[in-house]
Formats: structure tokens, sequence, C-alpha cells
């Protein structure tokens, strides 16, 4: 849905002569002055790779989305950053989000020796977050009714929840799933580690627990915490099962209960794009992924 409603919004904005955002890198500079630093570079490279580019870049994923981590090294943004065996470790041991899980492949270190510093000894995947087809059932745990989390909620944006309502829902468009957090950001303390972006404007509490009921869907649970589902038949959570949708800046109050709306959104908030999501280069729209305010 995202990428779809991001296309959109920079279309509007380019006729108004106000589509230039390409969403610059975080944090400092590359070497050259143009980039992000090389440690972010690297986790970008990797994230590329694992979640949406392995099949083009003739990396054959297992049932689990693990790939060897010595023809990961071949690929090309990742070559051409260098990166070794210990920049890609350091990778997954940095990730604020746990967006990377590594462990010794069974094929070639049948002994699991940790300490190998051989990549063909090594295997990574991306946690979530793919458009290439991973199975769920190997790569994720079912949600069920015996293990529903108290709290699944997906942030979103000002901008893009018109269109959330005119398509009646959350949709996953190219990505796999919707992604779902157990809590807001700023909840680490309590283990929240990933499934949304800090800056999201909406949040999106959804009623997990009737939609297993109607049968409507099926959820998982990824191992860095994010909740996710492919959606019903149409790719969709529907807005009947949005427990509640309520702002979490500029004092936007309640927008939706129970499954029915309760209120528009305040004429005096302005629908800006959010830094990074444009749908050309450099953003996160172009199609790539659902409402994706979660990660």
């Amino acid at each position: 849905m995202e990428g779809e409603l991001a296309e959109r919004f920079e279309e509007q904005a380019s006729l108004q002569g106000k589509g230039k955002n390409r969403g610059g890198g975080r944090g400092g500079k590359a070497k050259g002055g143009g980039g992000p630093p090389r440690e972010v570079a690297v986790s970008k490279a990797l994230s590329r790779l694992l979640r949406h580019q392995a099949e083009n870049a003739g990396i054959k994923l297992d049932r689990e989305g693990y790939a060897p981590v010595d023809r990961v090294l071949q690929y090309g943004p990742i070559r051409s950053l260098k990166v070794t065996l210990d920049d890609i470790q350091q990778a997954v041991a940095d990730s604020d989000k746990q967006r990377f899980s590594i462990k010794p492949n069974p094929a070639t270190n049948p002994s699991g020796d940790e300490s190998s510093t051989d990549p063909s000894h090594w295997l990574i995947r991306a946690n979530q977050g793919h458009s290439i087809k991973v199975e769920s059932e190997a790569l994720l745990q079912p949600v069920t009714l015996d293990n529903v989390p108290p709290v699944v909620v997906h942030g979103t944006y000002f901008a893009f929840w018109p269109l959330v309502l005119e398509s009646g829902g959350l949709k996953r468009m190219a990505r796999n799933h919707v992604h779902c957090s157990t809590g807001l950001p700023e909840d680490q303390a309590a283990g929240v580690v990933s499934g949304m972006r800090r800056d999201a404007e909406l949040l999106v509490y959804v009623d997990v627990r009737r939609s297993l009921e109607d049968g409507a869907m099926k959820w998982w649970i990824s191992d860095n915490g994010v909740v996710l589902t492919e959606g019903n038949e149409e790719g969709l959570v529907p807005t009947k099962y949005f427990k509640e949708v309520v702002g979490r800046k500029e004092d936007v109050g309640v927008l939706w209960k129970d499954g029915e709306k309760v209120a528009d959104l305040p004429p005096n908030i302005k629908a800006r794009l959010p830094p990074g999501k444009g749908g050309g280069r450099g953003g996160r729209g172009g199609g790539r992924g659902g409402d994706r305010g979660g990660r």
C-alpha cells in the first residue's frame, strides 16, 4: 500500500514543484561525501539482497530464507563495499531492529564451529520484510488463538490515511506481509524491537484475535518479534479489524474505534510525505511494501 500511496503523493507534490526530496542517508557521510556511513550502507545492501534481490542475483534461499555468506559476499553492491565475513557478523550484531540472523551452515560446517572464519561455513537471512517468495511456515512462527500478543499495532502516516480508507484497509502490495509491532518504538525496555518506524504518525491497533476467530487470515511472528500477515485473499487487513486508530503526532485523537470511523483527520493536518518515503529512487516507496509504517 505505501508504495502506491507514496507514488500518488509524490506525483501530486511534483505538480506543485515540491517533489525533490529523495530521502538522503541517515547519519554522517561515507567516503566521497555523498552517502551514508559504511556500516549503514552494508546493512542496506544486505537488506536489499536478502529481502528483494536474491533471485535476481542468482542466489537461492533455503526454506527458512537463509543464503550462503560466501555467495552474499559476491553480490555486486556488497562486493563494491569490500565487505568481509567480520563486517557481516558485525552488521547482524549491531542491527537495532535485529533485521538479520546468522548461523553455521550444516552442509559445510557440520560441527557448528562458531569460530570459523570461512564465509562458506555460514548462512545469513533477513528475519522479515521479503518481497521475494519465502515459505512463511519455515521462516516464521504461527500466531494462534493461544498466543495472540496483547498488542498488535501498525504505524502509518497522515499522508497515507485517506488512501488506506479508500483501499478498505492495510494492503501488503508487493511485499509478502503487512508488518505490525507488539508495542511502540519507545517500548524497547519492554522488549519491543521492530515492526514500526519511529516517526509513525498514526497507530492502527489490529484485532488479531477476532480475525483468527473469523478465519479471515493467518498471522505470524518473526524471530525479532515483528507480527506479520499476508492479509485476506485480497492481501488486505480490512478496516473491520481495526480495533482503534489514534494519532501519535500533533494532537490527533481517535479516528477509528471497533471497526467504525469516529472522526476525520483534523483539517489543519498537512499530509506531508515523510522523509525517505518517496516513490522514486532513494525513497522507500516504489511499490515494494504494504502500508509500510512497519519495518
